[in-house]
């Protein structure tokens, strides 16, 4: 059981939160509470690393005392290659948040787009638009059931094939691309997973706007949010559903 003084003995089990800047995320310390609540012998540490030492880094996880370690969003594609193991999701999405070491192998999985289709649910959003084709479009489209969902993407072919790829039959493809002028609001909740770096053929979003990136990361979502005053969500507005979804892939 962790003291009062939050002191690392022997037996304790140490993760890490890896990203460029995970010194300033509240991840550690929610997800921290999480184990002195539940009188668990263990800690999360944030480790500040940069994209030229990731590789370095998650390879000597195998070596390390962390019993795992969460990624943050920025780095979430780059990390798959170093992995021994993979779950499904992981390998059909080619990204991955979650990396556990078993007998020194990594071992990836994915949780965020968990956390955030369990918000969306709360929100009792049903009719989903995504933007983009990326790593989190699939993963996500992966665990879409139960929702209602329109994609949109700049190039129509890419859209095609990504569809084809996450074997979505029947899909309802848009194309958004400058110097159109579409309107998103009669959906329950846009996500953007696209790069994006202008929405400025938006004129009209939903009451719920949310993409996967943090506080630090430009957000063209959240800029055009901004310019017509909607309400927008990023992964550190949510931390602890994030939270509480990783301290249950941890103790599972």
């Amino acid at each position: 059981m962790m003291n009062n003084a939050n002191e690392i003995s022997r037996q304790t089990k140490l993760y890490g939160y890896i990203g460029e800047h995970a010194g300033s995320s509240r991840f550690c310390t929610v997800i921290n509470k999480s184990f002195k609540e539940n009188a668990d012998d263990a800690m999360m540490i944030p480790m500040n690393i940069r994209e030229d030492d990731l590789y370095f880094t998650i390879s000597n996880i195998r070596q390390s005392h962390l019993h795992g370690v969460v990624i943050s969003s920025e780095y979430t594609q780059s990390v798959v290659e170093i992995l021994d193991e993979a779950s499904q999701l992981v390998k059909r999405s080619d990204m991955c948040d979650i990396i556990y070491k078993k007998e020194e192998k990594l071992h990836g999985d994915i949780f965020s787009l968990r956390a955030l289709s369990e918000h969306l649910k709360d929100l009792s959003a049903t009719k989903i638009a995504i933007i983009g084709v990326n790593p989190y479009a699939k993963a996500f489209s992966f665990l879409a059931c139960g929702f209602s969902v329109s994609y949109f993407h700049e190039n129509l072919e890419e859209l095609m094939a990504f569809t084809q790829e996450v074997e979505i039959r029947d899909a309802d493809l848009n194309r958004l691309a400058e110097g159109m002028s579409v309107d998103l609001s009669g959906y329950d909740a846009v996500l953007d997973f696209s790069d994006m770096s202008s929405f400025e053929m938006i004129k009209k979003l939903p009451k719920h706007n949310l993409d996967m990136k943090n506080d630090k990361q430009f957000s063209a979502l959240k800029q055009r949010v901004h310019e017509l005053g909607t309400s927008y969500t990023s992964t550190d507005m949510i931390i602890d559903k994030l939270c509480t979804t990783a301290y249950r892939a941890i103790k599972k």
